[in-house]
C-alpha cells in the first residue's frame, strides 16, 4: 500500500471538549501506535477521567487538532515549571511543555502529515500564544518522535528519569524552528 501524497490545506487547534471528544481520545489512545503514551489499557472512563484533569489544570491546556476539518490529533501544553518536569528541568520564563499524538494511521496513510501537524503545533506554540521555548520529553526508545522533533528543529539537552521511562529533554526556540527543515516549509 502506497501512502497518498500530503494536500494539508488547513491545521486547526481548538480546546479540547472532554464531552465531545474523549471517545476520539479513547479509540486514538487504544491503538499499539500509541503505546508511548502509557495509556493504551486505559478504558473510556479512564481516559475521560484523564482528559477532565488536564483540562481542569490550571497550569495544563488540552487541545484538539483537525486537519481540513476532521479530528486527527491531540496536543497537551503545559507549564513545566509546575507539571512534569518541576525536578529535571531548569524551566524559563515562557517555556511550554508539549506531549503531541497523532492519530493512528487510516487504511492509506498520508504521506507528510505528521510533519504537517508538527509544524503547525510548533508554530502555534511559539508564534500564535508566545512561547519563549517549546519543552518535549519524548521516550528514549521512541526513535520516530526523536527525528520528527529534530526536523522541526528541537536540541536534546540529556537523558532524564520520569515516571515510566527515560526521556530525551529536549527544545526548541522560535529561530531553531524557522531554521529547521519543518519551520522551513510551514
Amino acid at each position: 500500500m502506497r501512502a497518498a501524497e500530503c494536500v494539508v490545506r488547513d491545521v486547526t487547534l481548538e480546546p479540547f471538549d472532554v464531552d465531545r471528544d474523549a471517545a476520539t481520545l479513547h479509540a486514538w489512545l487504544r491503538d499499539p501506535a500509541s503505546a508511548f503514551w502509557q495509556m493504551t489499557h486505559l478504558d473510556a472512563d479512564e481516559v475521560r477521567a484523564y482528559a477532565r484533569s488536564v483540562v481542569d489544570d490550571a497550569h495544563q491546556d488540552a487541545w484538539l487538532g483537525r486537519v481540513d476539518g476532521v479530528p486527527t490529533f491531540y496536543v497537551e501544553t503545559y507549564d513545566p515549571a509546575r507539571v512534569l518536569l518541576t525536578d529535571v528541568h531548569q524551566a524559563l520564563p515562557g517555556d511550554v511543555g508539549m506531549h503531541l499524538l497523532v492519530a493512528p494511521p487510516p487504511a492509506e496513510p498520508v504521506h507528510g502529515l505528521t510533519s504537517a501537524v508538527m509544524a503547525a503545533v510548533v508554530r502555534f506554540l511559539l508564534v500564535d500564544r508566545g512561547a519563549g521555548r517549546v519543552v518535549v520529553e519524548p521516550d528514549v526508545r521512541n526513535e520516530r518522535i526523536a527525528a520528527k522533533n529534530a526536523a522541526a528543529g528541537f536540541r536534546v539537552l540529556r537523558r532524564v528519569a520520569l515516571p515510566g521511562k527515560e526521556a530525551l529533554l529536549s527544545v526548541c526556540t522560535l529561530d531553531a524552528f524557522l531554521l529547521s527543515p519543518l519551520g522551513r516549509t510551514s
